[in-house]
């Protein structure tokens, strides 16, 4: 379906942190340069048509201060819309709140840089269990799905595709290398570099369903 390598090799992704009126949050950031211009890009982030194609169908007021919901998963609130390049939200999920702050650039030859900060009050111990590709794996998957969006494939028209596409052979390769690279952006952020392998692999483990080494 795709070219793990190449698709792994065009994301960014940083780890650092923010402080928030509730104490120290971790960040997560994953980009990638898309080869279209923002307008159209910005369409394929906020349209709901467009959204359920390459990411999960997505129900509510669309617009700054309404409320979001994304079937199965996080529902929030849009804090800030600024067409066509910032979007910030809340993000719950589980009974947790973060928050995602999205970033469209334009760059030359009609390019835009699609940037996604994920903010997460993270307890320590799951930190230490898991690291950031906990987080950042999963957006990972997504931006899969956008990408063969807009190349025009739509690959991915449904959950069950994207489960049966996470679990495959190439699901779960990719899985791993984005996993790994996860650990290297919290070791160039200042984490053990021992323990960010190890919460790599244990981060491996949960996505592929295979014992970590």
């Amino acid at each position: 379906m795709i070219d793990v390598d190449h698709q792994i090799s065009t994301v960014d992704r940083r780890v650092g942190s923010r402080t928030l009126p509730a104490g120290e949050a971790r960040t997560m950031t994953i980009s990638r340069v898309y080869d279209t211009p923002a307008g159209d890009l910005w369409d394929a982030c906020t349209n709901p048509e467009r959204i359920s194609r390459w990411f999960l169908p997505v129900s509510g007021d669309l617009r700054e201060g309404g409320r979001y919901a994304l079937e199965g998963n996080a529902s929030g609130t849009i804090e800030r819309c600024e067409p066509p390049h910032r979007v910030d939200a809340t993000w719950e999920y589980g009974g947790q709140t973060s928050w995602i702050e999205i970033r469209l650039t334009p760059e030359a030859g009609d390019r835009t840089r699609f940037s996604l900060e994920h903010i997460a009050n993270v307890a320590d111990e799951v930190w230490a269990e898991y690291g950031p590709g906990a987080v950042g794996v999963g957006w990972e998957q997504g931006l899969v799905g956008l990408t063969l969006h807009l190349d025009g494939s739509d690959a991915i028209p449904d959950r069950e595709a994207g489960v049966a596409w996470q679990v495959s052979d190439e699901g779960r390769e990719f899985a791993r290398q984005s996993s790994a690279l996860w650990a290297e952006a919290s070791i160039a952020a200042g984490a053990d570099a021992a323990e960010a392998r190890a919460a790599a692999a244990r981060t491996t483990d949960f996505y592929t369903g295979e014992p970590a080494a």
